[in-house]
């Protein structure tokens, strides 16, 4: 395995802003934002981008892998019993799934790597998406175990709603669908059963 050498600080600097313009782009305008606009918005040349990144791919996995974490970093943030809540499972879960919604609502990227946008992402990515759908199942059996969340969906169900929540926020019209909304209706359809 080949020995990865840290890069020069300007070549880090640039990466650094390269990832922060493409975080931005992708957020606002999706993964069909060209390439050459995203090094002229960084205020870098064509050869500096693809030098770090080779393919839009590439660039697109770094930004989504790094949303991806965060998502993971706030599940288990939320899913820790002497966490925020008082260790009420059910309270968590809603709260994740609140800020998954509102962190997905702006930022096209996500939406397209969670819901699918005909990208073919690697792996690495692949493999942190199935860590998050891990942890949303863990939240998603602590709230059933708390009596909080009907016992009758699964996983599966779950991520099959939040896809379909996610696909409807991508912005068509003038007036896009209001997360909040859309999170009391899914809060709603997990109630218990009476």
């Amino acid at each position: 395995m080949p020995e990865t050498r840290p890069l020069r600080a300007d070549a880090q600097r640039n990466r650094d802003r390269l990832l922060e313009i493409a975080r931005e782009a992708f957020a606002t305008e999706g993964i069909a934002v060209p390439l050459d606009v995203i090094a002229r918005r960084a205020g870098v040349g064509p050869g500096t981008l693809y030098r770090h990144f080779p393919t839009k791919e590439a660039l697109f996995e770094a930004v989504v892998h790094d949303r991806l974490h965060q998502l993971i970093h706030r599940a288990r943030e939320l899913g820790d019993a002497d966490g925020d809540f008082g260790g009420d499972p059910g309270t968590a879960l809603a709260a994740f799934l609140d800020h998954l919604l509102r962190e997905s609502a702006p930022k096209q990227d996500l939406v397209d790597a969670l819901v699918g946008s005909g990208v073919d992402i690697q792996d690495a990515v692949l493999a942190t998406a199935a860590v998050l759908r891990e942890e949303i199942a863990g939240l998603l059996a602590r709230a059933q175990a708390a009596g909080t969340v009907r016992a009758d969906l699964t996983a599966a169900d779950l991520m099959a709603l939040v896809s379909a929540f996610l696909h409807a926020m991508r912005p068509r019209s003038a007036t896009p669908a209001d997360p909040a909304r859309l999170l009391s209706v899914l809060l709603d359809g997990l109630a218990p059963k009476p």
